[in-house]
């Protein structure tokens, strides 16, 4: 792949974690400001699921980490440390990219040993990001599931992936494909603060209606919902009333974790942007990464009647022509890999 003026930057030991990652070069191009792209040779590409999950999948693929989203709350973070880079702006900025991941899937997938369970993409960094448009890396991956009969699912942000929906009609024919979306956010201050590199919320919206033009019955995630900023009645209801209105079947809505290293990264934002705040989050959060049991109660309490009033409790599944059953819904949470 060729990027006009782009610049290698790379020196001896400086980024050990990479290095053991498998680091061939590190790529920065004026069309990415202020990122460096850090390529890969991946030797596995299928991440395996502990044995006690309660998730419908027990393998997931992870082509990138790290995330120019730059969510201040995505619960993703800390696994850029396993890299011996940061989790707050290294994770938003310095993306390790597996350029052979598809070649890897095919031969994983090719083995007798393997049994075509449930895979699912985007539970760490969103296969979908920006990047992907450079790199082209889920076509192959697209293809790789599909020819070995293995099903999967998508959860994303990235309107991009209307550029493969010809293939995901086309795989999902022959394997199940489950698709979701996420849109935690409509208001365009509270977008632009939080997740300052996500495609709009309308764009989300239209990739909805996309999807469920094409025939998938389209899965969208309202999450995190973030404790007093994105979690009134006006907001939750202006949400999945878009939601609904888009094409969507089913929705679900969790509020926000704070794990590990997320935590500092979202309480600096929210200390310069809303101080007044911070109290509240103390006795919300504590010490802890889980919000207070009797909020969550509270949030599923406000968000149950939006989800009947607007029928988005229907089975998530792909219901192209000639596809198989639905699958069960995807309640898709991050996963380092």
């Amino acid at each position: 792949m060729r990027w006009q003026a782009q610049t290698l930057d790379v020196e001896d030991g400086a980024l050990p974690g990479l290095t053991r990652a498998g680091l061939v070069r590190s790529v920065r191009t004026p069309e990415f400001d202020g990122v460096t792209f850090h390529e890969v040779l991946c030797k596995s590409a299928l991440n395996k699921m502990p044995e006690n999950s309660s998730l419908p999948f027990r393998w997931t693929i992870n082509p990138m980490r790290g995330c120019t989203h730059a969510c201040r709350y995505c619960f993703a973070r800390s696994s850029h440390e396993y890299l011996d880079l940061d989790a707050g702006r290294d994770f938003d900025s310095q993306i390790v990219v597996k350029t052979n991941v598809a070649a890897v899937l095919r031969r994983e997938l090719g083995r007798r040993s393997w049994r075509r369970e449930a895979v699912a993409l985007g539970t760490n960094t969103d296969p979908y990001q920006r990047a992907e448009g450079r790199y082209r890396l889920m076509p192959g991956i697209i293809a790789a599931l599909t020819d070995a009969g293995t099903p999967f699912s998508i959860l994303t942000k990235g309107p991009l992936l209307r550029r493969d929906l010809p293939l995901l009609t086309e795989a999902a024919r022959r394997v199940e494909v489950s698709v979701a979306v996420s849109i935690a956010i409509l208001d365009t201050d509270l977008h632009r603060g939080l997740e300052p590199g996500t495609p709009a919320p309308r764009a989300r919206l239209d990739l909805v209606r996309a999807l469920a033009d094409a025939g998938f019955a389209v899965h969208v995630m309202v999450a995190p919902v973030i404790p007093c900023l994105t979690d009134s009645s006006a907001h939750l209801d202006a949400l999945f009333a878009a939601i609904a209105e888009a094409g969507a079947t089913s929705a679900v809505a969790f509020p926000m974790h704070l794990r590990g290293s997320t935590r500092a990264w979202f309480l600096e934002w929210l200390g310069t942007e809303h101080p007044a705040l911070m109290r509240r989050y103390r006795q919300l959060y504590g010490r802890g990464a889980n919000v207070a049991p009797a909020y969550a109660t509270w949030l599923r309490e406000r968000v149950n009647p939006l989800l009947d009033a607007y029928d988005l409790r229907r089975p998530q599944g792909c219901t192209t022509p000639a596809a198989p059953e639905p699958a069960p819904a995807d309640a898709q949470l991050a996963l380092f890999g």
